[in-house]
């Protein structure tokens, strides 16, 4: 079957599911053997239905097809029979030993006799290997571990376990987008066509009376129809949408959901009965997205067309004839999920000075470059930013204070101010809402060039007004609060009519989230307590009483298709939770790794864009997640001075971010995008009134808003000066450009950060023989609870922390000294050194997954040591050639890359004991091995200065590239060349010891360059910190070196005097550095004098210095061909 074809099947897998033809959808996955829905396996597994198990499994295996598959029918088949056993039903028991479990006694005749003895016993665990044997229940769960295991280690299965990344409803766009260009080819196309039928090709008829406008000079299409919410082709097209019942999505959530929709018209009760429910519940239009039994991923994107389309269809005809969708075609990226980092706005374009604490900012849904920023002194500004000037500004004041209530009045004789707690754009972008920590509530209209208007005043709560939101219920625009009085409320948006008041927190509530399902409108909240409710539309009370991650004051978002929902928040302790919920469990579903612990410095803010990326503002930087990944991608400092949680802004296109400043500032990052879009408008004043888009913007039908239809967007025509402020404020505003005299500056002020004393940083060294014998390899275990290394005489040491009141999580510090371990035995891991000049051997080791086993070598045999007993459990290949490095293969533990001193690479199955591959291209020894499961490469490296990569698939050799040697230097025939895949897979960080460079896997392009300076002497060895955002750099001189990752730049270094004692001597230098698996300003150093040191920042500093500046936007690195310098800036 071609590829086109069977991608063909994954589109209807999908329109199946989606439709709910569940039993279609699962016989379609067996008889193609495209897709091994696990969950489905899953849940057949746990209910028994072991004919259905086994059928579904044909369609992918056979019981002798390898050991894998057959342990699987195995371990199935045996379970069937225990049950029947355990039921008392020896007739289907021997049934079963006949017919399904006789087939293994061709492979294990004893095996076989000992399972049929068990028949002879009353109770079969009376056998000593099913004595703690349980109950049904829990023998299946611990078996579906094992299935699954062996599914996951089976090759049959490769890439059958994960659904591609389409997007919602594919199938249906591909539809569309077929009708849209046959609509285009119509001799006479009409306005409104009647599409009955997808059989025949369409063709408009004859027109009758005038011709319809030519689809080239169409203009070009408004709104567009998000994916999933798929519009009626005609008033009787071929896929109409159907009414449908509280989403699975929600109703999972809900202890007591809504059988039947909720009545759009009325604000009353809904009736909980379930007539006519069943039809309803037939065929919902769209799937909720997390479905119990199927899992599809879906990769929507929210990209601009990078070519405008020719003809389109207003969204203001009615019975819209087609769907015109402007697909944007995501690039398509390595592996199932993974999202370029490139593509986030990161490089600083602009500071705007807002002259009093940022609280609040969003950006217009429709004009891309304004933005709206509400600080602590109850200001509301309005930002262009093309012109980097303030077209509004807003101070807090009461309109009409003889209506306020007595607390409110009481409150502001005491203290007329304010601080804004929350602003918002309203969805069309015609209203402002503006939350303050003083019962009030603000509504503005905006109009262009007329600026911010005063449009209601709303004393909504009882104290703080903590967030708000707007929503649609019944097709009306309304605004939803929040408050310290514990209640939530919703208001007209036109008239100011409260219509809704929820009751039912026992804290303050914190904020909203209103959002929609199909038809269905509802709202979650979330209080300081941790609590998280959802409610509808109604007098029915909570739907929902779940407890946020760490009982954290939180915040909820939806990804922008609306389709995944993450919260984010900070709990008493200082403890944050960034995490994806799963909608139909009312459960976490993944949480997001990388925000800090730290005590008083408020709640963390986030935000999404792009259905792909998370941003929160934590530990004066910006992180960013992949929202399919749960560790961290990336992070910036934004050139410094940001707070310890900043507050966060995207666009809605995500190509710019804004973010808040320590010194009351604002600045704005962009991507390429982002800065296309400043510089196109950069140089033009700005005039709000003639701002204009294609997007037709509906505003409420009410005299203080003006015309029903306001034309609103980013095309710039013949600029007027400046709209005035609407209030007088005598505060400076510096709002300059990134130019020349603002980088000068800080060049001037940042410089390199040098720690000379011991009091400048806390280091510890590890307790343990003297005995001058170097340290030729250093890891920290994955779990980050123990240290491990090997020595060139071939032993190994492992260093334990113990948990205990100064040491709470038992993690590797520099501030507790641990327990160099050994076992009850004595016996020490100890390579085999046999016929092996130790001079000459190159020590090497690699560490599985779950640090049960070390793999090392010390130019004897290869040996497999238990880590908890140290016992050696196998050994394997001898020299020679010997191994020079190690490396796990991160899908299967049982794979191992081995480099050799002959300059091959042995692709070794532990299990089996055999050779699968061996891998040529090298000229000299292997001294570096690095897999990236994304792009499923190996990359390699050797003594000879050459990399390699090798498609992990089938092994052949993709590319191979010489590390470029800086011009007038000249390196050893002989180098350690080692290599190690940034978090993001793609990146790979190449250690020489003439250079650090960053290369582009899988073509090898050079990114960035960095020389050392002379004095320093060859580089030792070097690493990534935990999260990628550093390089630790070790020296021949002792001194370590930290380079920001994203630009090469030095920004510390440590010198050998704050961590070695003097001993003129001796000449003492690391040999190898290894970085901390979870806290990313620890690394450890390994000595030429046997030594161990731990070392870390001060607590007061918390990290390595600061970033220098940029200059003008450019990475200050060198890239491929230049040399760079380390030597600071003065």
């Amino acid at each position: 079957m071609s590829s086109l074809s069977r991608e063909l099947v994954f589109l209807i897998l999908q329109f199946l599911d989606e439709e709910k033809f569940k039993e279609t959808v699962h016989r379609l996955e067996q008889e193609s053997g495209f897709f091994f829905n696990m969950r489905y396996f899953e849940d057949m597994v746990t209910s028994g239905e072991w004919e259905e198990v086994e059928k579904y499994l044909s369609g992918f295996t056979k019981v002798d097809d390898n050991r894998y598959s057959m342990k699987i029918f195995f371990e199935i088949r045996k379970q069937k029979y225990l049950e029947a056993l355990d039921k008392g039903d020896r007739a289907k028991a021997v049934d079963i030993l006949v017919k399904d479990l006789k087939v293994f006694a061709a492979f294990n005749e004893e095996l076989f006799k000992e399972i049929t003895q068990l028949l002879t016993l009353d109770n079969f665990r009376d056998n000593e290997q099913l004595s703690k044997y349980g109950d049904t229940k829990s023998a299946r769960g611990i078996m579906l571990a094992e299935l699954k295991k062996l599914i996951e280690a089976n090759p049959l299965f490769r890439d059958k376990l994960q659904f591609p990344p389409l997007k919602n409803s594919r199938l249906r766009t591909l539809i569309n987008q077929s009708l849209n260009w046959q609509h285009q080819l119509c001799k006479n196309p009409r306005p409104n066509p009647d599409i009955k039928t997808l059989f025949v090709d369409h063709s408009c008829g004859t027109p009758n009376g005038a011709r319809a406008p030519s689809p080239v000079t169409n203009p070009l299409m408004g709104g567009v129809p998000k994916a999933g919410v798929f519009p009626p082709l005609s008033a009787h097209g071929p896929f109409q949408p159907t009414p449908v019942a509280l989403p699975t999505s929600l109703a999972g959530w809900m202890a007591n959901p809504s059988p039947v929709p909720h009545p759009s018209a009325s604000a009353g009760p809904i009736g909980l009965t379930a007539a006519n429910n069943s039809a309803i519940l037939k065929r919902p239009r769209t799937p909720p997205t997390n479905n119990p039994v199927m899992d599809y991923q879906t990769a929507d994107s929210e990209h601009v067309l990078k070519r405008p389309r020719h003809f389109g269809i207003s969204d203001e005809v009615n019975n819209l004839p087609v769907n015109i969708l402007p697909v944007a075609y995501t690039p398509q990226s390595h592996g199932q999920s993974y999202h370029g980092t490139d593509e986030l706005p990161k490089t600083v374009v602009m500071t705007l000075n807002q002259g009093s604490a940022v609280k609040s900012m969003d950006f217009h849904p429709v004009q891309q470059i304004l933005l709206l920023v509400g600080t602590n002194m109850g200001d509301v500004m309005l930002w262009e930013l093309g012109s980097r000037e303030r077209i509004a500004l807003r101070n807090f004041k009461v309109w009409d204070l003889g209506v306020c209530s007595m607390a409110l009045q009481a409150s502001l004789t005491n203290d007329y101010t304010a601080s804004v707690n929350r602003v918002m754009w309203s969805p069309d972008g015609t209203l402002v809402g503006v939350a303050y920590s003083k019962h009030i509530v603000h509504l503005y209209s905006y109009h262009g060039g007329d600026g911010l208007r005063n449009h209601l005043e709303i004393e909504a709560h009882v104290g703080s007004v903590n967030d708000l939101a707007f929503s649609y219920p019944n097709k009306q625009l309304c605004v939803v609060t929040c408050g310290d009085d514990r209640v939530i409320k919703v208001w007209d948006a036109v008239t100011g009519t409260k219509q809704y008041t929820f009751e039912g927190h026992e804290a303050p509530v914190y904020s909203v989230c209103p959002h929609h399902k199909e038809n269905i409108q509802f709202i979650f909240s979330t209080a300081t307590d941790g609590k998280i409710k959802a409610w509808l539309y109604d007098n029915m009370g909570s739907r929902v009483d779940y407890d946020a991650p760490g009982h954290s004051s939180t915040t909820m978002a939806y990804s922008a298709d609306g389709t995944r929902l993450f919260s984010c928040g900070t709990n008493k302790e200082g403890e944050s939770f960034l995490v994806e919920w799963n909608e139909s469990e009312g459960a976490v579903r993944r949480t997001y790794h990388g925000l800090l612990k730290r005590a008083h410095t408020g709640v963390v803010q986030f935000d999404t864009t792009k259905n792909r990326w998370l941003a929160a503002g934590d530990d004066n930087l910006v992180k960013f997640w992949d929202m399919d990944r749960e560790r961290l991608s990336v992070t910036t400092e934004a050139e410094g001075s940001l707070p310890a949680s900043p507050c966060i802004r995207f666009n809605k296109e995500g190509i710019l971010l804004a973010v808040s400043t320590n010194d009351n500032g604002v600045k704005i990052l962009a991507n390429p995008d982002g800065i296309r879009l400043l510089k196109t408008v950069e140089n033009r004043t700005f005039d709000a009134s003639r701002v204009a888009s294609a997007a037709i913007v509906k505003a409420p039908a009410v005299g203080t808003f003006g015309s029903a239809v306001v034309t609103i967007g980013t095309s710039i025509g013949d600029r007027a000066p400046p709209v005035a402020a609407m209030n007088s404020d005598s505060r400076s505003v510096d709002i300059k450009p990134r130019i020349a005299d603002d980088s000068v500056d800080k060049s001037r002020i940042w410089k390199l950060t040098e720690i000379n004393e011991p009091s400048q940083c806390c280091s510890l060294r590890l307790p343990g023989s003297l005995t001058p014998v170097r340290v030729s390899r250093l890891i920290y275990t994955n779990s980050g609870l123990a240290i491990l290394a090997l020595a060139s005489n071939a032993v190994h040491k492992l260093w334990k922390w113990q948990r205990n009141d100064r040491n709470l999580t038992g993690k590797a510090t520099a501030s507790v000294v641990p327990q160099l371990w050994q076992p009850p035995s004595g016996i020490l891991m100890t390579n085999d050194v046999s016929e092996t000049n130790s001079d000459d051997a190159v020590p090497c080791f690699a560490l599985s997954k779950n640090d049960s086993y070390v793999m090392s070598a010390s130019g004897g045999k290869i040996s497999l040591f238990n880590m908890m007993t140290f016992k050696t459990m196998t050994t394997f290949m001898p020299p020679p050639p010997a191994a020079t490095f190690l490396a796990f293969h991160p899908q299967d533990n049982n794979i191992i890359a081995i480099g050799m001193e002959d300059s091959s690479i042995q692709i070794y199955n532990v299990r089996v004991d055999e050779v699968k591959t061996k891998l040529k291209g090298h000229q000299k020894r292997i001294t570096g091995l690095a897999f990236s499961h994304t792009l499923n490469v190996l990359v390699s490296s050797g003594a000879d200065s050459q990399l390699c990569v090798w498609n992990t698939d089938g092994w052949e050799k993709q590319a191979s590239k010489f590390v470029q040697i800086p011009s007038g230097g000249a390196a050893a025939p002989l180098v350690d060349t080692r290599v190690q895949f940034h978090l993001d897979q793609i990146h790979l960080l190449v250690v020489h010891e003439t250079q650090i460079a960053i290369y582009d896997a899988p073509k090898l392009d050079c990114l960035k360059q960095w020389v050392p300076r002379e004095a320093s002497g060859p580089i030792t060895h070097a690493t990534y910190s935990c999260d990628s955002q550093s390089i630790y750099v070790s020296f021949e001189d002792g001194s370590v070196g930290v380079l920001t990752a994203s630009t090469l730049r030095l920004r510390c270094r440590i010198n050998p005097t704050a961590y070695l004692p003097p001993n003129p001597s001796m000449r003492v230098h690391p040999l190898v550095v290894a970085a901390h698996p979870s806290e990313p300003n620890q690394f450890a150093l390994g000595l030429t004098d046997g030594g161990v040191h731990i070392i870390e920042p001060l607590e007061s500093e918390g990290k390595w210095g600061t970033s220098p500046p940029t200059e003008n936007g450019a990475g200050p690195s060198t890239t491929s061909g230049t040399v760079g310098s380390d030597q600071p800036q003065r």
